[in-house]
């Protein structure tokens, strides 16, 4: 118990105090984590839209595989991210490896299936009259996406949600192509993994709480606005 107290009074303490290596900590988190999530939602909205509306058979296939990214290991993405941007590999040109890049590109790619997947249960789950209507109103493919996309929202709400506490929670991955670099690639995961590692327990607890309350902030914002809508 007094461990608990102590890092909950250590996050207190820097947070009033504006200890700027937490804050900077914190910033990098969400920047990474957000564009990330961003991204992916970007990219995973219209396609899981898309792959609700395919009725070709190997929509099942590719469906399968989707699902199948939901679950796949935050360390598996890392070492295969690793092996594309390491200095010899297809990517190794680009110098990104130990970037905040890298790790922006090793998250997108875990929140990617979840977000595309989510969009394409929901979107799924929509009355099948609402296509037909558009059609014979003569919308045209990107109309009746864009019309699908606003009447599943709250579903793609949930699914942005989804990617993103994912993501902001990840520390394998980002650990593997970032290298938790003091001041240039060090998040609140990573940091958080080495100051137990180290024993620094009451200052770990710190970073975990101040983890939280950003996941909590942004995921009751989303929350609220899936709520009105």
């Amino acid at each position: 118990m007094d461990l608990i107290a102590e890092g909950i009074t250590e996050a207190f303490r820097l947070l009033l105090k504006g200890d700027r290596e937490v804050l900077r900590i914190a910033f990098l988190t969400l920047r990474v984590s957000g564009l990330a999530t961003i991204i992916s939602a970007a990219i995973g909205v219209p396609l899981g839209t898309a792959l609700s509306l395919w009725s070709h058979r190997g929509r099942r296939r590719i469906a399968g595989f989707v699902n199948t990214g939901m679950g796949l290991p935050p360390v598996v993405v890392g070492l295969w991210v690793s092996i594309f941007l390491w200095r010899t590999g297809p990517l190794g040109f680009l110098r990104l490896m130990y970037t905040p890049t890298a790790m922006v590109i090793a998250q997108t790619v875990i929140a990617l299936p979840i977000v595309t997947g989510f969009t394409m249960a929901g979107v799924g789950q929509l009355d099948p009259g609402i296509r037909l209507q558009m059609l014979s109103l003569g919308a045209s493919s990107w109309q009746l996406l864009r019309i699908l996309i606003r009447e599943a929202r709250l579903s793609v709400l949930a699914a942005v949600m989804a990617g993103f506490g994912r993501v902001v929670a990840e520390v394998g991955a980002s650990m593997m192509v970032g290298g938790n670099l003091l001041g240039q690639t060090r998040v609140l995961t990573t940091a958080t993994s080495m100051e137990v590692s180290k024993g620094n327990f009451g200052f770990a607890i710190a970073l975990s709480i101040v983890l939280v309350g950003i996941t909590y902030i942004i995921n009751a914002s989303l929350t609220r606005i899936q709520q009105q809508g």
